[in-house]
């Protein structure tokens, strides 16, 4: 394996990169870091949302009245709550709410703080993970009675929602409309698999192949109480982790909650940062 240093076009040298034998690239967790960035912030297409940027953020509107996300933002402590409130200002013009999307490398550092400040409700911090698929160690662990399918149809899909609804306590109806949705318009870029004991649904998981990049987006990953700890997680991320590489991705990145992280590291994913889901104050009832 040998090194060298990699300059961006803005002269920067951006870290290490290592090639090993036969020549290939892999980048150290700052290059990774940055294609992230670059990929699945602020060039990030999402299906069914229209991307709008302007020079302070990157912002996504549903276009089906779903909430909307803001993804990638450039603020400063001059700007950020005059930002922040016109966000809120233009989200609530259309009549829904937003997520916006704070990274522990994001600008000003107390971004989040600001957010709350401004009433946003703030979600647990997840963790930012990344493996490169080639690194991932094959899993499988069945009971007899146990198998995986993959989800194509409504029927299947509400069957997830339902098993999310049931593991959180909350409805999730908007999120399986979405999943629905994004599966009949483009069908190749969003894959769901399900684990069964017989004909109950106990375990489920997706992935979004992101387009015009090099990762693939690890979703869901829940596991009713009574089946955890039967490797099922690691099953679902092998599934994925083979039909990535069977469609050309080279990266898989999940935001990872503390349950799911310790599994993730022991499979390669390395921690690239945190991430914060602050989610807007709802809008005035019209």
């Amino acid at each position: 394996m040998s090194a060298f240093h990699h300059e961006g076009s803005n002269g920067k040298v951006w870290g290490v990169v290592l090639l090993d034998k036969i020549g290939v690239i892999h980048l150290d967790k700052q290059d990774l870091l940055l294609l992230f960035d670059k990929e699945l912030r602020r060039d990030l297409q999402s299906p069914g949302y229209q991307r709008e940027e302007n020079e302070y953020l990157v912002r996504h509107v549903s276009m089906h009245g779903d909430r909307g996300f803001i993804i990638h933002s450039n603020l400063n402590e001059d700007n950020a709550r005059n930002v922040i409130q016109e966000e809120i200002n233009h989200f609530n013009r259309l009549g829904v709410g937003f997520e916006w999307k704070v990274y522990s490398y994001d600008k000003p550092e107390h971004l989040k703080g600001i957010l709350e400040e401004e009433n946003f409700s703030i979600e647990p911090r997840e963790s930012l993970m990344v493996l490169e698929i080639k690194d991932l160690q094959p899993h499988s662990h069945w009971d007899e009675q146990t198998y995986i399918k993959e989800i194509e149809d409504e029927k299947g899909i509400r069957e997830i929602i339902s098993l999310i609804d049931t593991i959180w306590e909350e409805s999730h109806e908007e999120l399986g409309d979405r999943l629905w949705r994004d599966k009949q318009n483009d069908p190749e870029s969003l894959f769901l698999y399900g684990i069964y004991d017989e004909n109950q649904l106990v375990s489920a998981a997706w992935m979004y192949f992101e387009k015009n990049s090099s990762f693939a987006s690890l979703w869901g990953g829940s596991t009713l109480p009574n089946y955890r700890g039967k490797g099922y997680y690691s099953s679902l991320l092998s599934v994925r982790a083979n039909k990535a590489t069977e469609k050309g991705y080279r990266y898989l990145t999940v935001d990872a909650s503390p349950m799911s992280k310790p599994i993730l590291e022991k499979h390669g994913f390395l921690c690239l940062a945190y991430s914060y889901g602050c989610q807007s104050p709802e809008p005035p009832q019209s």
